[in-house]
């Protein structure tokens, strides 16, 4: 199966333009550090993306408003 040639970034729907920075003590740090290597994460900053927005993503559907 041939690998598909990947969508150059000037035609992407979803750029990311938006630039958030954070920072981690030394425990935080060392755990993330420790995480990417035990589980052999290829892309750090995509799995701390994933991992933020399904939380995010979690909260609002436990968040959703009812009508009782």
């Amino acid at each position: 199966m041939a690998k598909k040639a990947p969508i150059p970034a000037s035609q992407r729907n979803s750029l990311r333009t938006h630039r958030q920075i954070f920072t981690l003590n030394d425990e935080e740090n060392k755990a993330l550090n420790r995480y990417v290597a035990k589980y052999n994460v290829q892309n750090k900053s995509k799995f701390i993306r994933e991992t933020l927005m399904k939380a995010i993503i979690h909260r609002f559907e436990e968040d959703h408003p009812t009508l009782f």
